[in-house]
């Protein structure tokens, strides 16, 4: 009965910060659970890593370039990829609250991007983000925004 009460309080939470940052038990398995009752409450989920997102304003919210590895054989070519957050945002199902974007080992972001991340769900609220910041002996969570001033 816990964890279901716990999943409420935590939905809660992250509807009124828009940004949540979580402590988890490192060997995993209990932020599914967490996962399972944003879906629920309306929210389907987008998982990424946070260290390989590179510049995040520009992968979230603009067209951004990708470049493939280069060989040495072959012209240098760049594709462009819609931004990921408002691309996934304008196509939500009609039934969801909004999108919850899930980055895991958060930990190695600096405080400028978490507060980029606390600042990005404050402009648009149909986005609730939840960084992985670190390790805990039970599930903890709080603002990313003191986080973000904090560290």
């Amino acid at each position: 009965m816990g964890l279901l009460l716990a999943g409420n309080q935590f939905v809660r939470d992250l509807d009124q910060a828009g940004a949540l940052a979580m402590y988890v038990p490192p060997e995993g398995g209990f932020e599914g659970r967490y996962q399972r009752r944003l879906r629920t409450a309306g929210y389907p989920t987008l998982h990424l890593s946070a260290p390989g997102l590179g510049d995040l304003s520009a992968y979230l919210t603009q067209v951004h370039g990708i470049r493939p590895a280069h060989t040495g054989k072959e012209n240098i070519r760049v594709y462009f990829r819609p931004p990921l957050v408002t691309y996934h945002l304008e196509n939500l199902p009609p039934q969801a609250k909004g999108l919850a974007l899930w980055l895991i080992d958060g930990k190695k972001l600096s405080r400028q991007e978490l507060a980029y991340l606390s600042l990005l769900t404050q402009q648009e609220p149909r986005l609730k983000i939840v960084v992985e910041v670190g390790g805990a002996r039970d599930v903890q969570w709080q603002p990313l925004s003191t986080i973000a001033q904090a560290a």
